[in-house]
């Protein structure tokens, strides 16, 4: 689970044929977008790499934690906030603004 963020770390080469790590990184980045972008539709995709790349820190953060006489940074509710209210608002505004018949269909109660 250690290696596992180090490995994630794209990197960018010209080469055709690249070596183990590159490619072994390629494979990884490629596999855990893959399952992480599965229940979402294609539209969604353009949010792969925030996602890949926020899903990397909060992992290696929280590995981080594991290390005797260190301080993991998610514990703090400000760290938390700062990740999740932008993510958040973001998901809604672009909910509100590509459907907002269904969006605004939320708000309403059932049956209505």
């Amino acid at each position: 689970a250690m290696l596992m963020p180090p490995l994630l770390i794209l990197t960018s080469s010209n080469r055709l044929v690249q070596n183990r790590l590159s490619t072994l990184q390629a494979w990884m980045s490629k596999t855990f977008t893959k399952q992480l972008m599965l229940p979402i539709n294609f539209q969604g995709h353009k949010w792969a790499s925030i996602l890949l790349a926020l899903t990397l820190m909060l992992l290696s953060l929280n590995l981080l934690g594991l290390l005797p006489y260190t301080f993991t940074p998610t514990t703090q509710l400000s760290m938390n906030m700062a990740l999740a209210v932008p993510m958040w608002l973001s998901t809604v505004l672009i909910g509100m603004r590509n459907q907002p018949t269904i969006s605004l269909g939320h708000l309403l109660p059932e049956g209505t």
